[in-house]
């Protein structure tokens, strides 16, 4: 993490295991290494923020930022082959489908470092990941959502795709907080990364259950999407709000008091972490890898009471 008197108050502290010195890395052979993300959100800026920081700090790296403008698994399989064409030493990536993307991990991992980002394969033979404990983010969506909703009620699951790792592990964290207690999750709408999709599904929603409690978002532009289309419904203050991430209109909704909580990952730390962590690999500088496999970045619960000091910190970061 860039040491300044910021970002310890925008971000938890992260685990000893991932702090480094950038001066143990000397005069070392070139490095060409790739940070691959999932979609073109707005939440991947910060992480190139972080990207950019790494470079700055580990002589002889060269980077290269890519985002499949889709955000589909066809066109990030082809920038991934793309980028081992090109000879690249080592791929942070945050794979849209792992289950149907392990075989192509796998084939890279003959050929360059791969590691995983943000969303995980843990079936894969990735060196490690790095990014949030999405159990761990999970469980804390589901404390803000029965803070939300005490009496309990309906609930409905937005994501772009359930069968990402990540997707799949803040559900289990919600479900696991919310067994036994007078909360019914409804379902889980997709909407494949689509935008007018996922703000038609939550005009659907409201529309099929106006009897619905609570809407919760669980990747960074669903945010958005659930406040706009809760707006236009006429519902901001009658349905409680609990997203995840950070984009700005989520952040006006926390402030405004349309949103309950949002609950923000570090992906400035995941480019940071990622490119760092791969240059100790492939340089042989004694990489000491969890047992886990796993480099965790912690989550943080942005309400009213701290949106404040979380968005001036993180305009810094993004440079506004």
């Amino acid at each position: 993490m860039k040491r300044t008197k910021t970002l310890p108050a925008l971000f938890c502290a992260i685990a000893a295991a991932a702090a480094f010195s950038p001066a143990a890395f000397g005069d070392s052979k070139p490095l060409s290494l790739a940070f691959l993300t999932n979609n073109p959100s707005d939440f991947w800026t910060i992480a190139r923020a972080g990207c950019e920081q790494a470079v700055k700090e580990v002589p002889n790296v060269k980077l290269e930022f890519k985002m499949p403008a889709d955000g589909t698994a066809a066109e990030q399989t082809r920038i991934f082959d793309d980028l081992l064409v090109k000879g690249i030493d080592g791929i942070a990536l945050s794979p849209v489908d792992p289950a149907n993307q392990t075989a192509m991990i796998d084939k890279g991992t003959e050929k360059a470092l791969i590691i995983t980002q943000d969303s995980d394969a843990p079936k894969s033979k990735r060196a490690f990941y790095v990014g949030t404990d999405n159990v761990a983010a999970g469980r804390q969506a589901g404390g803000l959502i029965k803070k939300a909703i005490p009496e309990g009620g309906k609930i409905m699951l937005f994501v772009g795709k359930k069968d990402a790792q990540n997707a799949k592990e803040r559900i289990q964290g919600i479900e696991e907080t919310l067994k036994g207690s007078n909360i019914q999750i409804l379902d889980v709408r997709t909407d494949d990364t689509d935008r007018v999709r996922a703000k038609q599904n939550v005009a659907d929603t409201l529309v099929k259950y106006p009897d619905i409690a609570c809407l919760v978002g669980l990747w960074s532009y669903n945010g958005p999407a659930i406040i706009n289309a809760t707006k236009e419904a006429g519902k901001i203050g009658k349905v409680k709000l609990v997203l995840f991430d950070e984009e700005n209109d989520t952040l006006q909704g926390v402030k405004d008091g349309a949103v309950e909580a949002t609950v923000v990952q570090n992906p400035y730390e995941f480019g940071r972490q990622a490119v760092t962590l791969m240059a100790k690999k492939l340089r042989g500088e004694g990489l000491q890898i969890p047992e886990t496999h796993a480099f965790i970045v912690q989550t943080r619960a942005i309400d009213k009471s701290n949106v404040d000091e979380f968005w001036a910190n993180l305009k810094k970061l993004r440079g506004h």
